[in-house]
C-alpha cells in the first residue's frame, strides 16, 4: 500500500554560519523510481565555502574550549530531538534515498543512538600519565598526556546512509570539540539538512556546523584547505583516494568501498547462515559497502545451503519504500540499475547461472544469486553496489580465505563455523578490518571500531575511534623540583 499522498516536500536552504540561506540555484530532490518530489534546497557556490570555513575557524575558538559536560549536553539534546522527530526522519530517508522504511526507521534509531554513545564518549576520552625517569637523567621526571581537538574539519558523505552516516562524522567530532564543514551527497542534502537544524537547536554554536550542497568543483576546497586539520570521507573508492592527494596537511579517514565476502562451513547452522546472508545481500538493495557480495560454501554443504539462500531470497517482497513490508526497493537511480544489470549478464555470457533474479523494471533490479561465477567477473571482483550475491563451493578452508583475500577491497568478512581453529586462522589471515564469526560482513554495531584495509580506505570510525582521529595527544613533561 502506497502512503505517497501523506508525504510533504520540505523548501530547505542550506546552514551557514548559523543561518539558514535561500539564495542560489535551486535544487530539486527526486524520489528514486517514482520520481516524486521530495523537497528542495540551494546550492552553495565556492564562496559561501570560503565563508564557511572562516566560520569554522571561529566557531573552533569556541568549541575548544567548551567542558565536556557542555558537548555531553549538546549531544543528548540531538539523541533525543532525533528520537522526537525519528517517524518524519525515516520517511524522508525512505523517499530521498529509495530506502524501505522498515530499514530507513533502523537507520534512525541508530542515529539516535551514535549520538547517544557519543554523549559519553565525549567524558571518557582520557589520557595517560606516564613516568619519564627512565634514565638517571630524567630523576624525578613525570609526565601526563591530554588528547585535544584537532581544530575544524571537513565531511563528505554518500547517499546510501544519509542519516547515520552522516552522525558517523557530527558526533564524534562534536564530542572531540571540533567544527565541521559538510558536504551531503547530492542525492540526498535533506537529511543532512534536517540533521543540521536538530543540532543547531541543541546549543552547537553558529559555524560550528555548516551544511553545503555543493558541486564537486566547489567542494574540492574543504578537501584541500590547510585551515580544514581533518577530512573524513565516505564514498566511492576512486574518488576518496583522489581526495587523498588533495588533502595537503591534514589528516585523511577514508571509507570506501567493498566486496564483502562470507565463508559458510559444512559444521555451521546452514538455515541461520542463509537467512544472514539474505539480509546482508539484499538490505537496502545491497547499496552498502559491506553488502554480502561473495559466497564460499564448502562443497558438502553447498547444495542444502544454496536451496535455503534462494528459497528465502525468492520470498522477498520487491515493492515501494513507503510499504511497511517492502524488503527491496529500487537503486539510486536508473544509471546504477543499468550497471548492475550489465555485470549480471556479461558474468552469464561468461559462464554463471542465474538461480533466482537477473531482471530490471525501471530502477528496481529483483535479487540476483549467481552460481559458477570466476574470480575475476566483476560481480566477483569489483563493487557491484546492487542486490546481487554469488555463490561458490570451496574444498578447503585455506583455499577459501585465499579466494577472499584475492581482493583489491579488505572492508568486513563474515564467517561461519562451529569450529574455533577455523576461526583463529581466518582471523589472523584475513586482510580486512573487521571479521564477524556467526554473522554477516553486514553487521555493524556503531561504538565499535570500523573502517578497512587495501582500497577499503585509511583510518577507522566508530565513536571512540573516530574522536581518536579528530584529537591529537599533547604531553606535559614536569620536573617538580624545578617548579
Amino acid at each position: 500500500m502506497s502512503t505517497r499522498a501523506t508525504v510533504t516536500a520540505p523548501d530547505l536552504g542550506f546552514l551557514l554560519n548559523g543561518k539558514w540561506h535561500n539564495d542560489g540555484e535551486r535544487i530539486e530532490v527526486h524520489a528514486p523510481g517514482t520520481g516524486q518530489l521530495v523537497g528542495t534546497t540551494r546550492r552553495a557556490t565556492a564562496a559561501h565555502v570560503e565563508e564557511a570555513i572562516q566560520g569554522a575557524v571561529r566557531a573552533f575558538e569556541i568549541t575548544r574550549h567548551m567542558g565536556g559536560f557542555e558537548r555531553q549536553r549538546i549531544l543528548r539534546t540531538i539523541s533525543h530531538g532525533i528520537e522526537r522527530q525519528k517517524e518524519e526522519l525515516s520517511r524522508l530517508v525512505a523517499l530521498e534515498a529509495g530506502k524501505p522504511l522498515k530499514a530507513a526507521r533502523v537507520e534512525v534509531e541508530r542515529a539516535a543512538f551514535t549520538f547517544s554513545i557519543a554523549a559519553e564518549e565525549t567524558v571518557r576520552l582520557g589520557g595517560e600519565y606516564l613516568p619519564l625517569d627512565w634514565q638517571a637523567a630524567a630523576a624525578g621526571k613525570w609526565g601526563i598526556v591530554r588528547r585535544f581537538p584537532l581544530g575544524p574539519i571537513a565531511a563528505i558523505t554518500p547517499f546510501n546512509f544519509p542519516v547515520n552516516l552522516v552522525v558517523h562524522k557530527l558526533a564524534p567530532a562534536i564530542a572531540a570539540g571540533c567544527p565541521i564543514v559538510l558536504k551531503p551527497a547530492p542525492q540526498t542534502p535533506l537529511c543532512s539538512l534536517r540533521l543540521g537544524e536538530i543540532i543547531q537547536a541543541a546549543g552547537w554554536p553558529p559555524g560550528g556546523l555548516n551544511v553545503l550542497p555543493l558541486s564537486n568543483a566547489d567542494a574540492a576546497k574543504i578537501a584541500s584547505d590547510d585551515r580544514l586539520k581533518l577530512l573524513s570521507f565516505t564514498g566511492s573508492t576512486a574518488v576518496g583516494w583522489a581526495l587523498k592527494q588533495k588533502a595537503g596537511k591534514k589528516k585523511v579517514v577514508l571509507e570506501l568501498g567493498g566486496n564483502a565476502g562470507v565463508v559458510v562451513c559444512a559444521d555451521a547452522n546452514l538455515e541461520y547462515a542463509a537467512e544472514r546472508c539474505v539480509l546482508g545481500g539484499f538490505t537496502y538493495a545491497g547499496q552498502t559497502c559491506i553488502s554480502v557480495q561473495r559466497i564460499l560454501v564448502e562443497e558438502s554443504a553447498f547444495d542444502h545451503f544454496t536451496a535455503a539462500l534462494v528459497r528465502r531470497v525468492q520470498r522477498l517482497k520487491v515493492g515501494e519504500v513507503l510499504d511497511e513490508h517492502t524488503d527491496v526497493g529500487p537503486l539510486i537511480n536508473e544509471e546504477a540499475a543499468k550497471r548492475v544489470i550489465e555485470w549480471i549478464d556479461e558474468a552469464v555470457e561468461g559462464g554463471a547461472k542465474v538461480l533466482c533474479g537477473g531482471k530490471r523494471r525501471g530502477v528496481t533490479v529483483a535479487p540476483t544469486v549467481l552460481t559458477h561465477t570466476r574470480p575475476e567477473m566483476r560481480v566477483n571482483c569489483m563493487e557491484i553496489f546492487g542486490p546481487v550475491v554469488t555463490v561458490e563451493k570451496f574444498h578447503s578452508f585455506s583455499e577459501a580465505l585465499a579466494i577472499l583475500n584475492r581482493s583489491d577491497f579488505g572492508l568486513q568478512a563474515g564467517l561461519f563455523t562451529r569450529d574455533f581453529s577455523r576461526i583463529t586462522e581466518a582471523f589472523e589471515t584475513l586482510e580486512v578490518g573487521g571479521l564477524m564469526v556467526g554473522e554477516v560482513p553486514s553487521w555493524r554495531i556503531d561504538h565499535m571500531p570500523y573502517g578497512g584495509v587495501k582500497d577499503s580506505g585509511l583510518g577507522r570510525e566508530g565513536l571512540r575511534y573516530a574522536m581518536e582521529e579528530m584529537t591529537e595527544p599533547k604531553l606535559l613533561a614536569i620536573h617538580p623540583q624545578g617548579i
